[in-house]
């Protein structure tokens, strides 16, 4: 069969998108005989994920915990609780907001290197189609989720799926946050693709359920006595007891001498789809053989995955402070609301005297004496509680890293923009180390999206690429520059390409700070054409975002020079065949010293030709005039 240009030959893998749905393709498989993933298998999936809950209690308390920290509802769990309601203040969720905040202005954009130099083309085609694919996939909104996630609970979590339901059935890549208290790892591991299994559970309605999976018509569904851990919620959901639990069992396995994924659905005893039993799989459910999930982790801890997150560090201070607080307020409102000792048989009409509306107040008998009202005295807080208290807060700033400047505040002397903006990137440093540990997981997602598109990317598919300057093109795209191919030499190759982050600056005073050094280089004269040579070696010795692309823009600018002494040799013939252009640049000709010396006659011209023939400006002129008649004529005069 001859192939079509541009379409790589389909493997079984890829014939994927052409199978039917995975529920209906296992449901011809099943009822083959031979069946590998069989009812005992998924017993002893379902115990092992039961064992696999049981070592993530202690982490799932702890993500529910400090949740209830984040909504501020922890109070209600704390059994110390103080006398009166506490005073719930925001400095811990401020402190998250202002985190939140940094990695928003700096969402990462993916730039693809080859390592073989045959690899540039499809690298620079990738590195435009791999933001449109995430774009499409909203990640602006799943980086934002999950930097909730990983300062709220240490750890978030990417899945990066193929989704055969997208484009109509085509098929894509499919990029979302996962849930931390949904995943189950096996104990003691600290990397996830180290577990044997992998398990990701999730509820979904019966009916739903029923609807789509012909198998489940006649099953009766439910949570088989597994439960999910779940956080505090604002609304009542009467309908959970009719949901049923939906088990995602990735594990892997050796075939043909190599460890492979295999990917196996299933609610209760029933097996909604087994990539084992599916005749289009050869080679493991997804053919980079990793589990689907990136883990971004904010402190990392030993024998686990899952990290813990600024809100476990934090608690405790916030904790004090608002014990402190609420003393300090209860201390104020009593100090506001006067209260008074009233001596029985004072003849005080207590009703009158209570009600502050009233400007007389009646007694009865021989009037008040000293002793009958007597104000109830109370002493202020002193400034020692006070200290204390800004002491706590103080604390938590320098625990979170959340100072004054950080948020465009100021502290007493400092009221020079220039020293604000010298002390927030100084401070920013806490920051820019959660954003590396953040973009390494982002390399991580880049790096199995291209392996997805390796393996499904068999049909062209059309994407739609903005360049630098706003102009709109459309590329057709599939995995041809991927897949594995011969090279001159006979030898199979795999092409590999390398992931760089650029920061995508939302900042701006990082905006200002660039623009501030362009000017400053301007101001330098790194642009000038004639300094080109230094200004490069200046260049190279910095390091700042876009140092590249600056340095081959003075190198393509460093052609002019040249160019100009070219036109300072020939000027003569020049001024002869256009005057006017040779009076533009005879200016620029004289202040960058391109007009040679000595001048043969009115012109400068080497005296002979490369055959050693005598050369003289009028000869030149003369072919210089030719060349251009016959660049309006192109038949040179002759019919």
């Amino acid at each position: 069969m001859q192939r079509m240009p541009g379409i790589a030959p389909r493997s079984p893998v890829q014939q994927l998108m052409d199978s039917p749905l995975p529920e209906q393709g296992f449901a011809s498989a099943a009822a083959s005989t031979g069946r590998k993933m069989t009812v005992e298998r998924i017993q002893k999936a379902m115990s092992l994920l039961i064992q696999y809950k049981n070592g993530k209690q202690t982490l799932e308390r702890r993500i529910v915990e400090n949740d209830r920290w984040y909504r501020q509802h922890h109070w209600e769990n704390i059994e110390k609780k103080p006398a009166a309601d506490p005073q719930k203040s925001a400095w811990l969720f401020n402190s998250i907001l202002n985190k939140h905040a940094d990695a928003m202005d700096n969402i990462p954009i993916p730039n693809v290197q080859p390592r073989a130099e045959d690899d540039k083309a499809t690298a620079k085609i990738l590195s435009e189609v791999l933001p449109v694919i995430l774009e499409q996939n909203e990640f602006e909104n799943a980086w934002s989720e999950a930097w909730f996630d990983k300062l709220r609970s240490g750890a978030a979590v990417y899945g990066i799926f193929w989704n055969q339901r997208k484009l109509n059935g085509l098929g894509d890549i499919d990029i979302r946050p996962v849930d931390l208290l949904n995943l189950f790892w096996e104990p003691g591991v600290k990397d996830i693709q180290q577990s044997r299994n992998l398990f990701h559970v999730e509820k979904q309605p019966n009916d739903a359920l029923k609807a789509r999976y012909k198998q489940l018509e006649n099953e009766t569904l439910g949570s088989g006595g597994f439960t999910l851990a779940e956080y505090d919620k604002d609304d009542n959901d009467s309908q959970d007891v009719n949901k049923s639990l939906v088990i995602d069992w990735y594990y892997k396995v050796w075939e043909n001498g190599r460890e492979v994924l295999h990917f196996c659905k299933f609610v209760g005893n029933t097996v909604l789809y087994s990539s084992e039993d599916d005749p289009n799989i050869t080679g493991g459910f997804y053919s980079h053989g990793k589990y689907p999930f990136v883990f971004d982790v904010l402190f990392p801890i030993k024998g686990s995955p899952a990290g813990f997150g600024y809100i476990d560090i934090m608690k405790d201070t916030q904790e004090r402070i608002d014990q402190l607080g609420s003393s300090i307020v209860k201390n104020a409102r009593m100090r506001a609301t006067k209260r008074f000792f009233v001596k029985p048989g004072s003849g005080v009409k207590e009703e009158e005297f209570a009600d502050w509306n009233r400007e007389l107040v009646h007694t009865e008998g021989g009037g008040v004496g000293e002793d009958a009202i007597r104000e109830i005295k109370i002493d202020p807080i002193g400034g020692d509680v006070m200290s204390v208290y800004q002491a706590l807060i103080n604390e938590l700033k320098e625990t979170s890293g959340n100072r004054d400047f950080s948020q465009g505040g100021t502290t007493a002397g400092v009221t020079a923009a220039s020293a604000i903006a010298a002390l927030q990137e100084a401070g920013s440093k806490l920051s820019r180390d959660m954003l590396a540990g953040s973009y390494s997981a982002f390399t991580s997602v880049c790096n199995m999206v291209l392996e997805l598109i390796r393996q499904f990317y068999d049909l062209p598919r059309q994407f739609r690429i903005v360049g630098q300057d706003g102009a709109e093109r459309f590329e057709q795209f599939d995995n041809t520059g991927l897949i594995m191919r011969t090279g001159d030499d006979g030898t199979a190759k795999l092409p590999i390409f390398d992931i760089k982050i650029r920061p995508q600056k939302r900042n701006p005073y990082s905006k200002v700070a660039q623009n501030e050094m362009m000017l400053q280089f301007y101001q330098q004269g790194f642009f000038n054409p004639m300094r080109a040579d230094e200004s490069l070696l200046c260049i190279d010795g910095m390091d700042f975002d876009g140092k590249n692309e600056i340095m081959a823009k003075i190198r393509s600018n460093a052609i002019l020079p040249k160019l100009l002494a070219f036109v300072g040799r020939y000027l003569p013939i020049v001024a002869k065949l256009d005057p006017m252009l040779a009076q533009m640049v005879l200016p620029q000709l004289q202040q960058g010293g391109f007009l040679p010396r000595p001048m043969v006659g009115d012109v400068s011209l080497p005296r002979t030709n490369n055959l050693g023939e005598a050369q003289t400006a009028d000869g030149i002129l003369e072919r210089k005039r030719q060349e251009v008649r016959n660049l309006s004529d192109p038949y040179g005069g002759q019919a």
